[in-house]
């Protein structure tokens, strides 16, 4: 058997992963933080929504959660990108690209999604930048100017009746898809232009340039994207997919457990649509539950009365003493 040499290892190093990994280093749990670099939002350059960071660089908040969580002692911070992962004895072997093994008896993934856009001219580079997919996260910095949605299926039809509460909206369909007589009626009611001619460009900010040569100048430009999960560990892991109105996420309970016992699993990867905010929840209750199950063991920790309560004191002194 081996000797854990972590109570918990951390896939991810964004802000869901700093969250779940701060939570257990509070613990004085052994903590170990994986991280590839490749944050989900490192297009862009400011984050908004989050409370008390509103406004701030996106890579600032990394840097300073990551900066303020390796003070704790307890913490070990590893660069690099996990490519393997499997039970072993009473935890889990974590296999890295350059061929380190590492062990620890909790596994918590915070791999993250990787959006992907449709194939448009210009639209990739203008990611983040002026084209998204969060109205809460950037409609507001747009000053109620001219907003497009540049539809890629029916979620984008959820896009167009949003949008006019941060700006006039223009409904792009591109031939990817058409309202039916209702929807068109909704729209009408929200003051939404709908525009059929397919999209040859985007040009400028945001312009959007149709393919017979007219050009809607718009101040940023949302598209629902698909996603797709960053990393196969949970695929590897057997932990059980679901899939959303953007694509495959893991499934968890409330608490953020997977469906595979001991991995836990928070942020894009764990839910249908996020955000930094919801990343940084996430995080917090996959890292409490995951040293409640260290602590009480993974039954309960599946079925607390609540999630801060005692297990019952018999089953407790026991546990702890191990």
């Amino acid at each position: 058997m081996h000797i854990p040499e972590f109570d918990a290892i951390i896939v991810g190093g964004s802000y869901a992963g700093l969250s779940a990994a701060t939570q257990l280093a509070r613990a004085r749990r052994r903590v170990l933080v994986i991280d590839g670099g490749r944050r989900r939002n490192r297009y862009a350059s400011h984050s908004h929504g989050f409370l008390t960071q509103d406004g701030s660089g996106t890579a600032a908040i990394a840097a300073e959660g990551k900066a303020q969580l390796l003070a704790y002692a307890t913490v070990t911070w590893l660069d690099g990108t996990a490519v393997q992962a499997g039970a072993s004895g009473d935890g889990f072997d974590v296999s890295l690209a350059d061929g380190k093994v590492v062990y620890g008896r909790r596994l918590v993934l915070a791999t993250g999604v990787i959006d992907e856009l449709p194939p448009v001219d210009g639209l990739s580079e203008r990611w983040g930048g002026s084209v998204f997919h969060c109205p809460y996260c950037h409609g507001y910095e747009l000053e109620q100017g001219a907003i497009g949605v540049l539809a890629t299926g029916p979620l984008s039809m959820h896009h167009a009746l949003m949008l006019p509460d941060w700006g006039t909206v223009t409904f792009f369909l591109n031939g990817a898809f058409e309202p039916d007589a209702a929807q068109l009626a909704q729209l009408a009611a929200r003051g939404v232009q709908v525009v059929r001619t397919p999209v040859a460009r985007i040009d400028g900010v945001a312009d959007v340039v149709m393919a017979d040569g007219s050009r809607h100048a718009m101040a940023g430009l949302f598209v629902a994207t698909r996603t797709r999960l960053a990393s196969s560990l949970a695929v590897e892991l057997g932990c059980a997919l679901e899939e959303g109105a953007m694509g495959l996420f893991v499934r968890t309970d409330e608490q953020k457990a997977s469906s595979v016992p001991g991995v836990f699993c928070c942020g894009d990867a764990g839910r249908m649509a996020g955000s930094v905010a919801f990343a940084v929840a996430d995080g917090a209750m996959a890292g409490v539950a995951a040293h409640r199950s260290l602590m009480f063991g993974l039954d309960q920790a599946a079925k607390p009365p609540s999630i801060f309560s005692p297990a019952p004191v018999t089953n407790a002194a026991s546990s702890l003493a191990r």
